[in-house]
């Protein structure tokens, strides 16, 4: 987004704040004073004070002009706030396609170093989902291949017991490895969202050994990787 196009900041001051909702206690981020809002309109809260202050670190971390694309954690509670509600079918679709279609399951037919690289990265995490009950069939063939209708079935299940938070982080996840797997093992905690990042990376990575990167694709990669660690610790904190 060019920086013409930005939105000036409209705020001096970020301050988070506590709340009762409904017998419950909920916290804020006010911009002067008044309570963010939705692109629609509808006011965010936030679960917990940690979570709160995180967000109002990024609105205050902008400069003269508002960048959301620097703004990870109030992109995705926007979303989750906004859209997720009336998306939730659609949202266990996605993820069952996508299980479908997971990374992990398609394999290099060579060359050799990369078809080690990739069982060394990926064949730990096929066999922990197999262990969750979700076991996928692996090809190094160019046909997409069918999965067992019973691993697609556990994977909506796990997404239908999600709040409307962890389900559009879920997603989200997804589509940035590639894998319902990766972001399965980040929401349940046993792997980093740094350490998915990473091992979602194993083609591209050898693609750059062979060819180079340039600094514009470099650039991106960075901002999605640091994008993604910051979305990943919300999970501490939920």
């Amino acid at each position: 987004m060019s920086k013409g196009r930005l939105n000036k900041r409209f705020y001096e001051s970020v301050t988070v704040d506590k709340i009762v909702e409904d017998d419950a206690i909920a916290w804020r981020v006010l911009l002067d004073g008044r309570q963010i809002r939705t692109p629609g309109k509808l006011l965010l809260t936030f679960p917990t004070k940690t979570l709160a202050q995180r967000v109002a670190g990024e609105w205050e971390a902008q400069d003269e002009r508002i960048n959301p694309s620097l703004m990870p954690l109030t992109r995705l509670f926007n979303v989750a706030t906004e859209q997720t509600p009336s998306r939730r079918e659609d949202l266990f679709a996605e993820a069952r396609r996508y299980a479908a279609t997971d990374l992990i399951s398609y394999r290099a037919p060579n060359p050799r170093i990369l078809k080690e690289r990739q069982s060394a990265a990926w064949d730990v995490w096929q066999d922990w989902a197999a262990a969750q009950g979700i076991t996928l069939n692996v090809t190094d063939a160019l046909q997409a291949i069918d999965q067992p209708e019973g691993s697609l079935d556990a994977v909506e299940a796990f997404a239908r017991q999600l709040d409307d938070v962890r389900l559009t982080l879920f997603v989200h996840l997804i589509a940035v490895y590639g894998s319902v797997v990766l972001s399965l093992a980040v929401l349940k905690g046993v792997l980093s969202a740094e350490a998915a990042f990473d091992i979602s990376r194993v083609d591209a990575d050898y693609q750059i050994e062979l060819w180079g990167e340039d600094e514009q694709q470099a650039d991106i990669t960075n901002a999605l990787r640091a994008e993604t660690i910051a979305l990943g610790g919300i999970l501490e904190i939920l």
